[in-house]
């Protein structure tokens, strides 16, 4: 797995931490990869309870906007695609987990950032 996300498991519940500290924990797609890794990890039965947080002074700045800059693209950035393949699922299988998830927001919960804190049981 990628070390963008880490996860510890504890006795009955599992902690996810988004791990890209120098870009406040903002998504690029090895992001989005890993933590889809991870919450297939969190879906098992024996996960009860999910923590989900973010290394560093920020939960998360949203999308990392590095990879969608136009001027390295040979045209402008499809920024509806990455809502529909990447976070609207990601909102969806968060609120769709079968047990709680709390998030420990600890700075900036910007853009889609705020949008995974929001789709949380408890924040």
């Amino acid at each position: 797995m990628s070390d963008t996300i880490l996860t510890e498991h504890f006795d009955g519940w599992m902690q996810i931490t988004l791990n890209r500290p120098d870009r406040l924990n903002a998504f690029n797609d090895e992001m989005h990869v890993a933590l889809s890794a991870a919450l297939a990890e969190a879906e098992k039965p024996a996960v009860r309870a999910l923590l989900l947080t973010g290394a560093g002074r920020g939960f998360c700045a949203g999308q990392d906007l590095e990879g969608r800059d136009p001027r390295k693209m040979s045209g402008p950035p499809d920024l509806g695609h990455t809502l529909s393949t990447l976070y609207n699922p990601l909102v969806q299988r968060l609120r769709s987990l079968a047990k709680p998830v709390v998030c420990a927001v600890n700075g900036v919960a910007a853009g889609a950032g705020a949008n995974i804190v929001f789709s949380c049981d408890i924040v």
